[in-house]
């Protein structure tokens, strides 16, 4: 089967690359010429784990190809994947623009039977437009819509693939879903489940799973919050809810507040849509509100910790990225949180393993960007962890001793035990540990 991705960022490549690595002849398609000339040179614009490795790999067995020419694309493949951006508009709900475009352009150039597929996240009735825009455009050629969400979690997109806890399928036609079960038919064999239901409901499931996602993680941070004020342990209290079957313990991890490109964006975009519906959806509305509340009080959090102020120190920061294995800094709670501090006059040392070439653009021009944890840690007065990556785990205590000006350390992430750091001397605080002593979680 040919099959046609037209866009090649971050959904569009990973999906591609996979096609291709189940066995499909596949070709990526984008308007940026620049982009398209670093994929055929080889070079993965994004950082991905694991996605340079299974491009080139299916590049060089031929079944991956990358091209600016949408027409013969679309003319050669059977199913045609729409995986372009729907960034937010200034009311939160999501632009079409790219989405239509690619519709037309579909329209203007198709030239037989195609079932066109949206990957990208697009609001409730999406591929109704889609429909309506093919039909207007050229009514000689069957077609089918197909709604195939995508649910990658960047860092580990490979993965979610390629072993995904489900596949929805949202069509109206019964050949389109046969087609659509053959594309992801090396699935079958590991007994992924499908969902196979209506474009609608399909749409509707991406919103709702993001939404809930980020409410989760947004309960979590206000759980913490009580729990500095009542002595509790946030780790504990989490464990206990997390053993509940019917909660789970996934998402249930304090921190500064969700980020990305998924959850900032879908949260607002599901409140739009249930507002223009007449029904609105107070609970992902105050979920909003509150994440971005939450990254405010980390602000507070670090300036507490600096004795109320955190003007003329110098502080290290660990992490800038939304979540370790990545670069993206896309609504990064790392943006918000040094702004104001950089605004306070605070000189800033930081260090990111992926995301300094892009923190560059989205951060205060006078952030210092360091050459690894221990440069960033030189002379600081205060070292807060922002994001956890792997290699912040296990840093060496002795060294920070010696290179930090004072032993300070705010742990946005907890990935240290409050007792270990405070017995290593340091002023420690985290997100909604307890002060006192607290036994050992077990």
């Amino acid at each position: 089967m040919h099959i046609a991705v037209v866009g090649s960022g971050y959904v569009g490549l990973v999906t591609g690359a996979c096609l291709a690595d189940f066995g499909m002849n596949v070709t990526c398609v984008d308007n940026d010429e620049r982009k398209i000339a670093m994929l055929k040179r080889g070079e993965v614009p994004i950082y991905e784990p694991g996605l340079d490795a299974i491009i080139a790999k299916n590049a060089r067995a031929g079944r991956l190809l990358f091209t600016t020419e949408l027409k013969e694309a679309v003319q050669k493949a059977l199913a045609v994947f729409i995986a372009v951006g729907t960034p937010p508009r200034e009311d939160g709900s999501a632009d079409l623009t790219y989405v239509v475009q690619v519709a037309e352009a579909i329209a203007d150039f198709m030239d037989g039977y195609k079932v066109v597929i949206t990957k990208s996240t697009v609001p409730i009735g999406t591929g109704q437009l889609i429909e309506k825009v093919i039909r207007e455009r050229n009514g000689r050629f069957p077609f089918s819509v197909v709604s195939n969400p995508e649910f990658l979690r960047e860092g580990s997109a490979i993965s979610d693939f390629m072993r995904p806890d489900r596949v929805v399928i949202g069509a109206r036609d019964p050949q389109a879903v046969a087609i659509m079960r053959d594309i992801y038919k090396p699935l079958n064999l590991i007994e992924t489940p499908f969902v196979i239901t209506n474009v609608e409901s399909s749409e509707l499931i991406k919103y709702a799973s993001n939404a809930f996602l980020a409410t989760k993680i947004t309960f979590i941070n206000e759980v913490a919050r009580l729990c500095e004020l009542l002595g509790a342990d946030v780790h504990h209290v989490a464990k206990g809810m997390g053993l509940d079957g019917r909660i789970g313990p996934k998402f249930l991890h304090p921190g500064p507040g969700y980020g990305g490109s998924c959850f900032p964006k879908d949260t607002k975009a599901v409140t739009d849509i249930a507002r223009q519906a007449g029904c609105p959806f107070e609970i992902v509305e105050t979920v909003v509100k509150v994440n971005d509340d939450i990254k405010l009080r980390m602000v507070e959090k670090i300036r507490q910790a600096c004795g109320g102020s955190v003007q003329g120190l110098t502080l290290g920061v660990l992490g800038l990225a939304f979540k370790p294995e990545t670069d993206d800094m896309r609504e990064a709670p790392a943006i918000p949180i040094l702004e104001a501090l950089a605004g306070e006059a605070a000189a800033i040392r930081a260090y990111d393993p992926a995301a300094m070439a892009n923190a560059r653009d989205m951060l205060p021009s006078s952030i210092q960007y360091c050459e690894d944890a221990y440069d960033a840690a030189t002379g600081a007065d205060c070292l807060i962890l922002m994001t956890e990556w792997n290699q912040f785990r296990s840093l060496d205590i002795e060294r920070l001793k010696s290179l930090l000006r004072q032993l300070r350390v705010v742990d946005l992430r907890n990935v240290y035990e409050p007792e270990r750091m405070r017995d290593e001397g340091f002023e420690y605080v985290g997100v909604g540990r307890a002060a006192g002593q607290v036994p050992k979680l077990v």
